[in-house]
């Protein structure tokens, strides 16, 4: 049975999730993972191989390692020689060339250079949306360019070369059967996201203001992952919308969480950086509407008639955009299809092909 070794070094929730579900779906292999809590995000990107340095697993023989986006793959290969032939798959739940930064955060290149050394020191790098290729692929070039000499003038191609698309997969239980029909008279508005800034908080005020100017019954649900500094956009909802809000915060058991689900009518992403979109896909498969900007992996699986005109720039003038195309959508509901090709079943003989091309002839 061949041994893979897999490498968290910023174990959130998502990445938790999806190494967990990795195991699940091929049992056919003996796994082992190491791990390191999701905080100290400049130390954990650029301190992971110290922290592993004594490591024992890092001394043992591995048939294939699959490290995520925030291992420094290329200094740990360097620190521990034995690993040095081994093959490695780079999974990129995420890119530092298009992860959004605060003010203080700016101008570090030390992440972004993790990211391009690691995808060097790959086999194979993986990405689970399209949009996460190539806003990484887009963004190692135009950092090369201001490089004053010595670049290689191929390594875009390269990287191009090892690049693959690989989402990661919803489980198969969320699908429903058949479509069910929404509430257009009061429907249930549902937004699922982490709570921090990227993930458009005060658009989604700006939404819900818009909503209130017309003539447009509704319910909102607004729950996901929060942290102790979240946006403050998230007090002004609750204030302002309380009458509105049929659930509010973290739902503590996925249970409950997957009963909302299949509850909400529209599900709906004010996002300015979603790398895959799991919230999203999840809600399509349980039969939700999807109501998302024009904009990041969205592209790529809610169909032209659920995305709203994306203006970065004019949070207003996006807001009026959303609360048109939620009017339309209500008033005309449209006949979509489920994501069916993130399914877990789908995607399963794709994760083994790829993992089986790595590891070789059979061990």
């Amino acid at each position: 049975m061949s041994r893979i070794l897999l490498l968290s070094a910023y174990d959130a929730a998502s990445h938790r999730r999806w190494r967990e579900q990795l195991e699940a779906m091929l049992p056919g292999y003996e796994w082992h993972a190491l791990t390191l809590p999701p905080r100290f995000f400049q130390w954990r990107i650029r301190g992971n191989p110290v922290s592993w340095l004594t490591e024992p697993r890092l001394q043992e023989s591995w048939d294939l390692i699959i490290a995520t986006s925030m291992v420094d793959l290329a200094t740990l290969r360097g620190l521990h020689p034995g690993l040095a032939h081994t093959p490695c798959l780079l999974y990129m739940h995420e890119n530092q060339f298009a992860f959004p930064v605060s003010d203080r955060q700016r101008g570090r290149v030390e992440p972004q250079m993790v990211n391009l050394y690691s995808a060097l020191a790959a086999d194979v790098v993986a990405f689970n949306s399209a949009w996460n290729r190539d806003s990484f692929l887009q963004g190692v070039e135009a950092f090369l360019k201001q490089m004053p000499d010595a670049v290689p003038r191929n390594l875009p191609a390269l990287l191009r070369a090892k690049a693959r698309v690989l989402p990661v997969p919803i489980e198969d239980r969320l699908f429903i059967g058949k479509t069910r029909p929404i509430n257009r008279d009061c429907p249930h508005l549902l937004w699922n996201h982490r709570w921090e800034y990227d993930k458009g908080p005060d658009r989604l005020f700006g939404l819900l203001e818009q909503l209130e100017q017309r003539p447009l019954p509704y319910r909102i649900s607004v729950v996901g992952e929060g942290f102790r500094g979240r946006p403050e956009a998230f007090d002004r909802i609750q204030q302002r919308f309380a009458g509105r809000i049929e659930h509010w915060g973290f739902m503590e058991h996925r249970a409950d969480y997957d009963r909302l689900l299949r509850c909400a009518d529209v599900v709906v992403s004010t996002a300015l950086h979603d790398f895959q979109g799991l919230a999203m896909l999840e809600a399509m498969a349980s039969g939700c509407l999807p109501l998302a900007p024009d904009r990041l992996a969205y592209r790529e699986y809610v169909p032209d008639s659920c995305r709203y005109a994306s203006s970065q720039a004019d949070a207003r003038a996006e807001a009026e955009a959303a609360a048109g195309r939620l009017a339309g959508l209500l008033e005309q509901p449209p006949v979509i299809g489920q994501p069916h090709g993130w399914r877990a079943s789908e995607l399963r003989y794709r994760y083994r092909t790829l993992i089986e091309s790595l590891l070789g002839p059979a061990q």
